[in-house]
């Protein structure tokens, strides 16, 4: 039996953080895998129809149908997504959603591997900032959880503002650096989080890999 793990990156950005951190962990998992990302499809959300009751499939003729196919036939998959404002971005969630065909009567994902990677721009534990990667892990988490998956793992990488590409210079007053960060931030005092400058961020990728690599077998 081949194993195959799944990698599903929700951010819309080429080669961002999010994907790189979704494929370090997919290569460490020792297993042939694949990775999605959903910015190359359209997956609307869920209509609340119940029009999958008795196919576990979805009514609604897009990516999602074929997207809920390969999560069920993989043996283990990783759900990677970024948080603006403070919770999981909308393509991220609109893709959980539309996996819910899977769970009628049958509970087709119960007992299945699964973990989540979420980057933020928001320092965990920063004094009066939301906990902006904390929500999106707990997102992904209560889906895995609520579909009775066993959620073997999550990792938080440091990810950047969108306010670092847009070329104010730092005179923008909703700027988002200046929000986390106090009124004198800039791009050249801060810099830019680039995920290979954290070995410890990567050392926990490559342990999820691992972690979700052994799941498979129970």
């Amino acid at each position: 039996m081949v194993i195959k793990i799944l990698g599903v990156s929700g951010s819309p950005l080429k080669n961002s953080n999010t994907d790189r951190a979704l494929q370090i962990a997919l290569a460490a998992t020792g297993h042939q895998t694949e990775f999605i990302k959903l910015s190359d499809y359209t997956v609307g959300p869920c209509d609340a129809c119940l029009g999958c009751i008795d196919t576990n499939k979805c009514v609604i003729k897009d990516d999602g149908v074929m997207l809920a196919e390969k999560v069920y036939k993989a043996n283990a998959r990783i759900i990677a997504g970024w948080p603006p404002y403070s919770s999981i971005d909308s393509r991220t969630k609109a893709f959980m959603e539309r996996l819910y065909p899977l769970r009628h009567r049958h509970g087709l994902m119960a007992g299945k591997p699964g973990a989540a990677i979420v980057t933020s721009a928001i320092p965990p534990g920063l004094e009066g900032m939301p906990p902006a990667g904390e929500l999106g892990v707990g997102a992904i988490q209560s889906y895995m959880m609520e579909e009775e998956m066993n959620f073997v793992g999550a990792v938080n990488v440091m990810g950047n503002v969108p306010c670092v590409n847009c070329g104010d210079n730092g005179q923008c007053s909703v700027s988002g650096l200046k929000m986390i960060y106090g009124p004198d931030a800039s791009i050249e005092k801060m810099g830019i989080n680039q995920l290979e400058d954290s070995p410890e961020t990567i050392a926990a990728l490559e342990k999820l890999g691992k972690d979700i690599g052994a799941a498979v077998y129970g």
